[in-house]
Order: C-alpha cells, then sequence, then structure tokens
C-alpha cells in the first residue's frame, strides 16, 4: 500500500483534522503570498499531552509542473507535558503556522497534518497567478 493511500481527507467544517487553509485565491506573480493554516476552525481539535497534532507540512505543485516543492514543516512540540504528568506540564503549542512564498506559475497549495492519534490529514487551494 503506498501511503497516500493513507492520507485522509474530509470537510473541514465538519472534521477537526482537516488543515484549513487561508490565503488569497488569486495573486500577482513573485509577490509574498501570506499563508495561515489551522485546525480545528469549526470543530476544536483536542491539544492534550495524550491527543494532539504533532506536525503541519507545506507543499506547492505549480500547474505543469513535474515535482511538487516543500514549502515547509512546522513542528508542535509542546502538549502539556510536564514532570508532574500529562497534561500538568506549563507550556502548549497551538496547531496553527502561518509562512508565506512567492510563484510565478498559479498551483496548488497542499498541506498535510499528522494527529498524532488519527494520522495525516489533507488539504488543498488552488492559487492562480496573474
Amino acid at each position: 500500500m503506498r501511503i497516500g493511500e493513507k492520507i485522509q481527507a474530509a470537510d473541514w467544517q465538519k472534521e477537526k483534522h482537516v488543515p484549513v487553509i487561508e490565503c488569497p485565491d488569486r495573486v500577482r506573480a513573485e509577490e509574498w503570498v501570506q499563508v495561515k493554516v489551522t485546525l480545528g476552525k469549526a470543530v476544536a481539535h483536542p491539544n492534550t499531552t495524550e491527543h494532539h497534532i504533532r506536525w503541519i507540512a507545506a507543499y506547492f505543485s505549480p500547474d505543469g509542473d513535474k515535482f511538487t516543492y516543500d514549502l515547509g514543516k512546522f513542528e508542535l512540540g509542546a502538549h502539556g507535558e510536564g514532570v508532574a504528568g500529562p497534561n500538568q506540564g506549563p507550556v502548549y503549542t497551538h496547531h496553527e503556522a502561518t509562512f508565506a512564498f512567492k510563484t510565478n506559475k498559479s498551483g496548488t497549495l497542499h498541506v498535510l497534518a499528522y494527529c498524532n492519534i488519527h494520522g495525516l490529514w489533507e488539504s488543498e487551494k488552488a492559487i492562480q497567478v496573474g
């Protein structure tokens, strides 16, 4: 079985594991595209030691190109762990990432998120240049 067959997708308004991509639908060539990715926007995702989003990764596939380009991976490492025990620690990271990229070709922004219990989830958004 290929790993792509393990990646899940759904409507983010009904499923808390699906990344929500917020960025313009249309951009100008070579201008920075501001992107914000969150999870649990409509249905909250837990952020506990036992159940959390571990990382978010973003990729861009230009239309007509053979390759997909890695835009970044955002590790989320603090989920309430502490010396006092699970969910007793002083620090939590929120399952959110903000970044920017630029392109001179239209294409598709792909975002993956990894839940430590429910695996890989994907969302995508078309971006037009012009």
